[in-house]
Parts: C-alpha cells; structure tokens; sequence
C-alpha cells in the first residue's frame, strides 16, 4: 500500500535532495526552479519528474533574460511507488539527481548506464 506524506513534509524531502546535490554541480545549476506537481500529466501518468528546458550543453552563449528551466516532481507517482519514507526519500532523490543531470545534458541513455535512469 502507497504511503501518505503531507504536502509540506514532501517538498521538505525535496529540499533535502537538492541539498545533497555535490556541491560542485550545485553552483552550476543554472537558470533553474524546481517544482513539485500533484500528478503528472495524463498521457504519462506513471511519470516520476520533468526537465523542461535547454541544457546547459544546449545554450546560447547569452542566455540572459531568458525564463528558467523547470525541474518538475509529480508527487502522486513518487508516493505510489515507495512503500515506506525511506523508500521515498530514495526515489525523490534518484528523481532530482536524474533530472538535474538533464540539465547538465546527459540523456536517458547516458543516465541508465551510470545507474540513474
């Protein structure tokens, strides 16, 4: 059976990935906001998160004044999958991890040979 996190309680364990993040590639995320969504989106309702936007590989040499990316964490999938909070804070963090790799460029197939896919 899923477990049930309030709300707050999620976007702290969100929190907490992104502070675990090297801090080396910490300071090079770019132009980026994370955001945690309810559910995804219908047509990919198992979807874990999103990167929506251009890799740093991808971008202009000014990118100034340009929206930001958008990290997206649907929170109704994450908690399905996990049995316990451990096994949620497992995946939240696999899930940042994975999509801030995005950022930096690396595709799919690049992150399940590293074992992030």
């Amino acid at each position: 059976m899923p477990i049930d996190l309030d709300p707050a309680e999620f976007d702290a364990m969100v929190g907490r990935a992104l502070d675990g993040l090297p801090d080396e590639l910490a300071r090079l995320v770019d132009n980026v906001v994370v955001l945690v969504e309810p559910e995804a989106p219908a047509d990919d309702p198992d979807l874990l998160g999103l990167y929506d936007g251009l890799a740093l590989t991808e971008r202009p040499a000014n990118h100034a004044g340009m929206l930001p990316d958008r990290i997206l964490l649907f929170r109704g999938p994450l908690l399905d999958m996990a049995d316990t909070v451990e096994e949620l804070e497992d995946e939240v963090r696999i899930t940042v991890v994975h999509e801030v790799a995005h950022h930096f460029g690396l595709d799919d197939r690049r992150l399940h040979e590293l074992g992030w896919g």
